[in-house]
């Protein structure tokens, strides 16, 4: 995998303000269902994103269909979906977790991308500007918009672009604006995510090639 930028001195103070919350309602059809419990060299997919998500952060919570949906995890809110629609329903979730603690902006990342980079945090609030309500990462010619920073403002215009039958956050960024953050591909793109029994393969390989 490629090499991560260090961190630099000002991302103690990003962890203590920002949450980051783990996207992890999706149903998983392709993998067989379950694919947060899903294990990747001895580990759950829901484990690594945790690992991660804490590495970026005190204040860490899960955004799931149901209190069923993942084991009880010690010390970690469940952020439940109110919506029924999938990804921008934890969105959704995360934004008003984010208000009700006072943070101006949120972190969300998926469950079933284990190799995200260490900057991503530190990469996206550098690069959001005071009019944009969204950075949003891509890599390879490809937007990952489960793993972006939102300002808590983009909680406001929410309810209408949902009412509106829409549910593609990446369209929801477009509505809100939003910058894009790109990660170059050297030795294996970051953003890999696990939809099937084969990316669990790859994963396991890339895992050992690292």
């Amino acid at each position: 995998m490629m090499a991560s930028t260090p961190f630099s001195p000002n991302l103690d103070a990003l962890a203590k303000s920002v949450p980051v919350i783990i996207l992890a309602g999706g149903e998983g059809r392709r993998i067989g269902g379950d694919k947060p419990l899903r294990m990747l060299a001895g580990k759950s997919l829901l484990d690594r994103a945790i690992e991660q998500a804490r590495n970026w952060s005190a204040t860490v919570a899960l955004a799931v269909r149901n209190c069923e949906a993942v084991p009880s995890v010690e010390d970690l809110p469940l952020l439940t979906d109110s919506l029924g629609l999938g990804p921008i329903a934890g969105v959704a979730s995360a934004l008003a977790f984010a208000k009700a603690h006072g943070a101006d902006r949120v972190l969300t990342v998926p469950c079933d991308t284990p190799f995200l980079p260490a900057d991503l945090l530190e990469r996206l609030n550098a690069a959001m500007s005071g009019s944009q309500l969204a950075a949003m990462a891509t890599s390879n010619g490809q937007s990952h918009p489960s793993c972006t920073l939102w300002r808590v403002e983009a909680a406001a215009p929410l309810p209408a672009y949902v009412a509106a039958g829409r549910g593609s956050l990446h369209g929801f960024a477009k509505t809100v604006g939003f910058v894009t953050v790109d990660w170059p591909v050297l030795t294996g793109d970051s953003f890999f995510n696990i939809n099937s029994a084969a990316d669990l393969t790859m994963a396991e390989e890339m895992l050992r090639s690292r």
